[in-house]
């Protein structure tokens, strides 16, 4: 099958999030399929069927399939814009979270995701417990969105994992909260963040589009502005353009191939 690495949310090589990105003529099996992205070991791999007018697509990180990828969808558009749909200007997407879109304008790639929301939660001695400093707030949606008091304090965390996995243990955490925004308002863009998901096989992720269907409707309502800039601070770092766009969020960002091969099963 044909494979490629991209690096997302990037402009430069070895910047932002890279993603593995298979195109399949059909589906393997799932055993296949995660034992792939194990061996990729890349934050997530994505795997695309083509279909008449849209793109069967999934993602598998190096231990679970999960339901919403934010880089890896734009690095499968990227290569679909750049191998098989030349000619096209947007790229639809079927997935376990709905009806996603890429949009290409110039060399920005726009996706167009869920709203995902947070409420706020319990303060879980966890958090405290991992990162050392105490959080501004807590609040849930699909994942955890930890409010902290300074951009400084977000780049500076150095979570202790093995304490950060126990989140699973705390009262009242179903079995599917596996994602940890870290986050604060920025110094020179409206917000930064960090993302962690250890008991979902990533300690770090680099950049993270999923968490950003969070971010932009919290920071959109505590700055009252729609169109924000973000910037993940993991080592690689990243920059998205977003939107709040009320039910659905725009992420934009740059992206840059890596590597184009093949993997023989």
């Amino acid at each position: 099958m044909e494979y490629h690495v991209v690096d997302v949310f990037t402009d430069k090589l070895f910047g932002g999030n890279p993603a593995g990105v298979c195109l399949l003529g059909e589906w393997l099996p799932d055993d296949v399929l995660q034992r792939i992205a194990a061996e990729n070991n890349l934050s997530e791999t994505a795997f695309l069927v083509k279909q008449d007018a849209y793109y069967d697509l999934r993602w598998f990180t190096p231990s679970i399939e999960i339901d919403l990828c934010g880089h890896a969808t734009v690095a499968s558009a990227f290569v679909l814009f750049e191998e098989t749909e030349k000619d096209s200007s947007e790229i639809t997407f079927k997935t376990a979270s709905g009806i996603m879109t890429v949009t290409k304008v110039n060399d920005l790639l726009y996706l167009n995701f869920p709203s995902r929301p947070v409420a706020v939660c319990p303060a879980y001695q966890t958090f405290e417990r991992s990162f050392s400093v105490t959080p501004a707030a807590v609040y849930k949606g699909v994942d955890f969105l930890v409010l902290l008091n300074s951009e400084e304090e977000v780049r500076n965390i150095d979570p202790d994992f093995a304490v950060l996995k126990e989140i699973k243990e705390e009262p009242g955490i179903d079995g599917d909260s596996f994602g940890i925004i870290v986050t604060a308002k920025g110094s020179d863009c409206d917000f930064v963040s960090r993302f962690f998901a250890p008991n979902a096989g990533v300690n770090e992720d680099p950049v993270t589009g999923r968490a950003h269907s969070s971010l932009i409707p919290f920071w959109s309502e505590k700055l009252g502005k729609t169109e924000l800039t973000a910037r993940q601070l993991s080592k690689r770092g990243g920059v998205l353009y977003c939107e709040n766009c009320g039910e659905r969020v725009k992420i934009g960002g740059k992206a840059v191939r890596y590597a184009k091969g093949n993997i023989y099963i």
